[in-house]
């Protein structure tokens, strides 16, 4: 091998894999040294190297020095050839790591090559990436050839491959997003002070502007919102609130709750805890949807934020002076200190610090002691009665959900169930009496017209509904009046008591299919 071949096959590797030429030279002497080893035996000391300026391979056999064309010549080509492979591999992986390692944090665009079981397989200018249904923002999908932007959350070298993380649900992607599209940003005129998140739904960015003149809550929305509209768009539709930072907190904790208007800001400085006070129709507008507002208001101010109103802070301070001043060494107007400076419950009582509550009061340890074990009792019995009830309420929303199930499933089951079969005889236009109302008929027509008998179900076929005979007509006066008596003991059994008048006998039959009529003549 030449050594200006040598050089050259050095310097390619270096531009296509991105390579130290060291690196590349090491693992050549490494593999002629290997093959020198196969080929002279495992006890002999052989020695291989490579001018970084010539290219020229020189060794050593045993202290002696190998002729190079015979170093070259009694080699096995292939050996050297899998060892420099490997080598090259490994030194790429290495690359490849290193400068995935140093861009964490950083936004790359990448294609989606498969989209498969909810994790995307994204192709980066020189490898392959891993975005997790787990990284992505909540509700979006992808498809293949879809251009994306995500932040490399995490690299790792698993084997011969480097793994490499990518994410859409770090903050750092808003921030990266910002950088891009708006200029003052990237040109550090504007700076991200915060930034709280909850991917898909919301975020809450701080920023401050280095120059008077240039309005950083208007340099972030654009012109009718449109730079604030393209970060909205890749981040598909989640809601960014810019807040304009303030180094001070009575100031910063009412821009981070908007919209919503605040009152007054109460700085526990002890508890690291802002009790805002709102008016009662801002209360929910300051909570947000289930405390989102006011949960990423906390993280972008770094306190926890108690919002109440000033009836609900004022029941609290009466609350807080009682029970504290009923623990045994607690007196009143330590109390009303210990409130004054935020402690509001047991809770809070029992994580003070000891050094702090003996130079408020002018207690000893023993007495501090006494005061935070009895406030780590009521805590504790607290805590548990809070969770009883909350189990009660769990339980009460079960019943409820369960007696709610079964009467929607008996209205279902009485809504699919088919009515009773109208009875053979009955007519489209023919109409039940009304209720409490009997039809007029006299015994007289019953004697001189043929007669009509309503007949029905019986007292004990009334749910099976079997039709009621009928008298039929017979030749004979006889037997016309013994089918007439028939009819009218019929009738009679089956007419209601509460007849209109006690002399004339009103026959009246009720089925649940309707009345069904029929002639006995």
């Amino acid at each position: 091998m030449k050594p200006d071949e040598v050089l050259r096959i050095v310097d390619a590797i270096h531009r296509d894999k991105n390579i130290d030429p060291g690196v590349v030279f090491e693992a050549i002497e490494q593999a002629l040294v290997s093959a020198a080893t196969k080929h002279y035996g495992e006890e002999r000391e052989i020695s291989v190297t490579i001018d970084r300026e010539t290219g020229t391979i020189s060794g050593t056999l045993d202290s002696e020095p190998l002729d190079p064309e015979e170093t070259i010549g009694r080699i096995g080509a292939q050996t050297a050839k899998q060892v420099i492979i490997q080598k090259i591999r490994e030194a790429e992986r290495d690359a490849l790591y290193e400068e995935y390692e140093a861009q964490t944090g950083q936004m790359v665009t990448g294609v989606v090559q498969r989209y498969e079981g909810g994790a995307a397989t994204v192709a980066l200018s020189n490898t392959e990436a891993i975005l997790p249904r787990g990284e992505q923002i909540p509700g979006e999908t992808h498809h293949s050839n879809e251009r994306v932007r995500a932040t490399v959350f995490e690299v790792r070298k698993a084997g011969a491959r480097v793994k490499i993380i990518l994410s859409r649900i770090r903050p750092q992607l808003v921030q990266r997003l910002f950088e891009q599209e708006i200029p003052e940003i990237a040109e550090g005129v504007i700076e991200i002070k915060a930034m709280a998140r909850e991917p898909g739904y919301r975020s809450k960015v701080a920023v401050a502007s280095a120059d008077q003149r240039v309005d950083c809550v208007g340099a972030c929305v654009g012109v009718r919102g449109n730079r604030i509209k393209n970060i909205v768009d890749e981040l598909a539709g989640e809601r960014i609130d810019i807040v304009r930072w303030n180094d001070d907190l009575q100031v910063l904790i009412p821009n981070a709750l908007q919209p919503a208007e605040v009152e007054d800001v109460i700085l526990c400085q002890m508890l690291g805890r802002a009790i805002v006070l709102v008016r009662e129709d801002q209360l929910s507008l300051a909570i947000g949807r289930r405390g989102q507002n006011v949960r990423l208001g906390s993280k972008l101010c770094g306190w926890d934020i108690e919002i109440m109103t000033q009836e609900e802070l004022g029941e609290q301070i009466d609350r807080a002076v009682a029970g504290f001043a009923a623990l045994d060494g607690l007196e009143e107007e330590l109390a009303v200190k210990l409130v004054e400076q935020g402690f509001m419950s047991y809770d809070d009582l029992s994580v003070i610090e000891p050094d702090a509550l003996m130079e408020m009061g002018a207690l000893t340890q023993e007495q501090v002691d006494h005061i935070v074990e009895q406030a780590e009792v009521k805590a504790e019995e607290a805590e548990q009665a809070a969770a009883e009830e909350r189990r009660r309420q769990r339980e009460q929303e079960r019943r409820e959900a369960a007696v709610a199930e079964a009467e929607a499933a008996t209205a279902r089951s009485a809504a699919a169930e088919p009515g009773p079969p109208a009875a053979e005889g009955e007519t489209a236009d023919s109409e039940p009496p009304a209720e409490g109302q009997q039809p007029e008929e006299s015994s007289a027509d019953a004697a001189t017209q043929p007669e009509t008998a309503q007949t029905g179900e019986t007292a004990e076929g009334a749910e099976t509904g079997e039709t009621s005979k009928t008298a039929k007509t017979a030749g004979e006066g006889d037997q016309t009046g013994e089918a007439t008596e028939q009819a009218a003991a019929v009738t009679a059994e089956e007419a209601p008591e509460n007849s209109a008048d006690g002399g004339d006998v009103e026959t009246q039959e009720e089925n649940s299919s309707g009345a069904i009529s029929e002639s006995a003549t």
